[in-house]
């Protein structure tokens, strides 16, 4: 992530509720840049889903956010509506499903980039996230939960390079996936110069720290921060093979 990118965020590191509401003010496409930036891919996911061309898909998320910008069409937003995760969904579905204002948002964007997005990168990403004939909310669900867990792990990186310590991160990374029988806590003791039960604690801090930071980051798509470990438990449900 870039320099510039790391000031956008730090301007609306606040719940995704207050930064729908600055898209009618002066830093409405500052405003906008960082939420494409935090959920764009969830959205594109979905929409290479839908209509399965690559180009498509692309002009159809570089258009959802055009008209959010052109219309407000989320300052109508309320957080009474409940997750930011579903909100985003059905208003993607609408876009899609309506051919006046999905035409007319492709007419605005006139082939500009309204935002820089790394489709090349996403449509790895989407490889890896879509299971074939797992339906489009489904991948939509399940790219949602990636993109999050993702961010919660490099925020957790950044804290170790910060401290100048991510050495002793990337060595401990595996004890948050781990179960207790695939993780050898005498083999990281031996790579960290530690006792095992100093590995032990470092691996319990490690995994302490990955859990505030996962719920402070689904909190901030939330209304109520009561209805954290209800949506953290979704979304791992999102990760388990679809049931027919």
């Amino acid at each position: 992530m870039s320099a510039s990118s790391d000031i956008r965020r730090q301007q609306f590191e606040t719940t995704n509720w207050s930064v729908i509401n600055q898209l009618g003010g002066p830093d409405a496409e500052l405003a906008l840049a960082a939420l494409c930036e935090q959920y764009w891919f969830p959205l594109y996911a979905y929409a290479r889903s839908r209509v399965r061309d690559v180009h498509q898909a692309q002009d159809l998320t570089q258009g959802f956010f055009a008209h959010m910008l052109a219309k407000n069409s989320l300052r109508q937003a309320a957080p009474d509506r409940g997750r930011f995760r579903s909100f985003l969904l059905t208003a993607m579905k609408n876009f899609m499903t309506n051919d006046h204002i999905r035409e007319n948002a492709l007419q605005r964007g006139g082939g500009r980039t309204l935002i820089s997005l790394d489709f090349e990168d996403g449509e790895r990403h989407f490889g890896k996230a879509a299971v074939n004939n797992m339906s489009a909310d489904r991948i939509y669900e399940r790219s949602w939960t990636l993109t999050l867990l993702g961010r919660v792990m490099d925020q957790l990186r950044a804290e170790f390079e910060q401290s100048g310590t991510v050495d002793r991160f990337d060595v401990l990374q595996p004890a948050l996936s781990s179960t207790a029988g695939e993780f050898s806590y005498e083999t990281i003791a031996g790579t960290l110069e530690m006792s095992e039960t100093a590995a032990r604690q470092a691996a319990s801090r490690l995994r302490k720290r990955y859990r505030e930071l996962l719920k402070s980051e689904v909190s901030r798509t939330l209304e109520d921060s009561a209805d954290v470990d209800d949506e953290i438990q979704r979304m791992f449900q999102s990760l388990e093979p679809e049931r027919c």
